[in-house]
């Protein structure tokens, strides 16, 4: 628990995040989690309860887009509770102490592993989304977006309005490459980045799981937040043990106390 964290810890996290030149953070399920999504493996998650979804999802979502469309839609489909589930969420405190970093120029980006779009509800502006957005719909001709909400699906599959092509929950599946467009902006951030805060992840996933590692390959520092350790651990120069919707926070408090300071 935050209560416990050795007050040096934040401090160093503090200092280390202020003092960079380019801090990013990425973000995990485990932050989801706090808001009330479950996530998709482990105890309680969505593919431990109703199996994994195909590994060639991309490959048959291309071979009949119409009945991929169908089961999206459908009221009764495999992955309706964690649709919902997302509609209703709420930014907890860790969505919020992330947005507010940014806001006060702690945090340059975001990158999230993350499809509830939470971090933009809470505010934050700079936020590449590595696997999608499960409320948002991509063309797989112009990579345009657009909310699902929005999207005419008396006829499926549906089509893009500006260039005729088809349309895709952006939302990544199995088989199917990260967008060129998106790869590319994490890629970047990584790149420029001398700080990554990496919170509410083990960063297993390929490949997000390669961008901590670039940063720290290029002498970078790792500030992991996370109720325990994991395979990234051992590669980070300081670990804040705790849920993130209690540390973030802290956190922020602490780089807060550090501005007020100079």
């Amino acid at each position: 628990m935050v209560g416990v964290l050795p007050e040096n810890e934040l401090e160093r996290a503090a200092r280390a995040l202020a003092g960079a030149r380019h801090a990013v953070a990425l973000t995990g399920a485990g932050l989801s989690v706090e808001s009330g999504i479950p996530p998709f493996r482990g105890p309680g998650g969505i593919w431990t309860r109703h199996g994994e979804p195909p590994m060639n999802g991309f490959e048959r979502f291309l071979a009949d887009p119409a009945a991929a469309w169908r089961e999206r839609l459908s009221p009764s489909g495999p992955m309706k509770e964690l649709w919902d589930r997302i509609r209703s969420a709420r930014p907890n405190p860790g969505h919020e102490a992330l947005a507010a970093m940014e806001a006060e120029g702690f945090l340059r980006s975001l990158i999230t592993q993350n499809v509830d779009g939470l971090h933009t509800r809470a505010g934050s502006v700079q936020v590449a989304e590595i696997h999608g957005n499960a409320l948002l719909v991509r063309c797989l001709v112009c990579s345009r977006r657009r909310p699902l909400a929005e999207v005419d699906t008396r006829e499926l599959p549906p089509l893009c309005d500006d260039c005729g092509g088809l349309l895709k929950s952006d939302t990544v599946a199995f088989g199917e490459p990260i967008p060129a467009d998106v790869l590319a902006r994490c890629e970047a951030e990584a790149s420029s980045c001398d700080c990554m805060l990496v919170a509410g992840t083990s960063a297993t996933v390929y490949p997000a799981a390669l961008l901590p590692m670039e940063v720290r390959r290029r002498g970078g520092t790792l500030v992991e937040v996370n109720p325990e350790a994991g395979n990234l651990s051992a590669s980070c120069s300081i670990s804040l043990r705790g849920p993130a919707g209690e540390v973030l926070p802290a956190l922020l408090a602490a780089l807060r106390r550090r501005r007020d300071r100079s």
